[in-house]
């Protein structure tokens, strides 16, 4: 069955084409097609294109339906194009003519994009609510190991003293700014857009503020072109937010691969959350965190790939908008499970005490050196050619006295502060 079918055979080849796996993308979408369905059809009543009687014959079968989807038993058999097609078959099955009047009014395309867009909402708010889990995980690991100093690098080099509360902390606070983008991509999906009909309106006189109040949207989509036009646009923004979240996600990933090495040594994880190797035992592998980086680092390149599919559409719908689904999809649902995961992993740490009088990191301190110098009176560039002297000939000594005091150093973390930037 299809929406579009107007008793026409189809060639095999080129139905299995154009249909893809949409069936198996759209189970994600399918509770949400239910929704929309349900607050179409109360518009329906409100202009009297049905009755009273036939919207309770239609909320009690999309009440069946959404049963079925809630207890997993829901299915999108071959003979269906895609979730829709289905939906609307079962409640003709079940209604009869009462259910062939659910698509009066509406398009196929503004009925994908509305189940889309709700998907999109509910998934974005529950991708913040995890981040804000693994922020506050990462705030408490600040407060318990502020005090235990970790070298700083730069360039991969020893540079200047670190602590692991400025390390745990400082991905917390940066996880704020991914948040900014998740919102942004929230509100840009936050915008009704049922109603669009294939992009050019209806000459049925739809009601629909009503459909955005009863979806629990913020806006409308107002201009019908513009609704069909987010398409694409909302698939790029969301691509591009959870880009930002998995490039924080692979960057302290592949941190933690560094400081687990025996080269570093500066953590550990219980054995039972690593992995061995096949022929060496001592091998003690962080196989989680290097999934975590790989698909964190797959999940980037999406916003590339959703530019390049959309980027010189023009207006209009475009059966290019299909391809969209799949990967979106994907990478929202990984994203969830890389907070789990990494949240779930990142509590059982093992932080370790380093020896910062080792002699690989006795230049961690020559800045401070130089700053004592620079408070006894000498000016700066004659303490640094100094100390830097010292460096060459071999007589430097570090004084690891120095403490560091301001906003956002290791002696003044700012976590209640980090905590209170967090957005709402």
């Amino acid at each position: 069955m299809k929406l579009w079918d107007k008793g026409i055979s189809i060639d095999i080849k080129i139905e299995q084409f154009t249909v893809g796996n949409d069936r198996e993308i759209d189970l994600h979408i399918a509770k949400y097609d239910v929704q929309a369905s349900l607050a179409h059809a109360i518009m329906l009543e409100s202009i009297g294109i049905i009755s009273s009687e036939e919207l309770k014959q239609l909320k009690r079968g999309l009440q069946s339906i959404a049963e079925t989807i809630e207890n997993g038993t829901f299915v999108i058999e071959e003979s269906f194009e895609d979730v829709h097609s289905k939906i609307e078959y079962e409640l003709t099955k079940t209604l009869g003519d009462v259910g062939k009047k659910i698509h009066t009014a509406r398009s196929r395309n503004d009925q994908v994009l509305v189940a889309l867009q709700l998907y999109y909402k509910e998934n974005l708010k529950e991708i913040n609510t995890k981040t804000k889990t693994f922020f506050d995980t990462l705030l408490g690991l600040a407060e318990t190991h502020k005090n235990a100093l970790l070298p700083g690098y730069t360039h991969l080099q020893v540079a200047m003293p670190s602590s692991f509360g400025l390390w745990f902390s400082a991905y917390a606070e940066v996880l704020i700014d991914d948040v900014y983008l998740l919102n942004a991509a929230l509100k840009t999906v936050d915008q009704n857009p049922l109603g669009s009909a294939a992009g050019y309106g209806s000459s049925f006189p739809i009601d629909r503020d009503l459909t955005t109040k009863e979806l629990n949207f913020s806006t409308l989509k107002y201009n019908v072109v513009a609704a069909q036009m987010s398409r694409g646009k909302s698939e790029r923004t969301i691509a591009l937010a959870l880009g930002s979240v998995c490039n924080t996600l692979a960057r302290f990933a592949m941190d933690i691969c560094v400081y687990n090495s025996q080269n570093f040594g500066f953590i550990a994880f219980p054995d039972e959350l690593t992995t061995g190797s096949s022929i060496m035992p001592h091998k003690k592998n962080p196989d989680v965190f290097e999934l975590i980086r790989g698909k964190a680092n797959k999940i980037q390149a999406l916003h590339h790939e959703m530019v390049l599919i959309t980027n010189n559409l023009p207006s209009g719908y475009h059966r290019d908008f299909q391809l969209l689904k799949e990967n979106i999809i994907a990478a929202i649902e990984d994203v969830k499970d890389l907070l789990d995961i990494f949240n779930y992993a990142i509590q059982q740490v093992i932080v370790k005490e380093i020896d910062l009088n080792d002699a690989k990191y006795q230049y961690l301190f020559t800045v401070d050196n130089i700053n004592t110098l620079v408070v006894e009176g000498m000016p700066f560039r004659e303490a640094y050619k100094k100390i830097g002297g010292e460096v060459e000939n071999g007589t430097y000594k570090p004084d690891t006295s120095k403490k560091h005091t301001h906003v956002g150093s290791i002696g003044n973390l700012c976590l209640e502060e980090i905590r209170r930037k967090f957005p709402e």
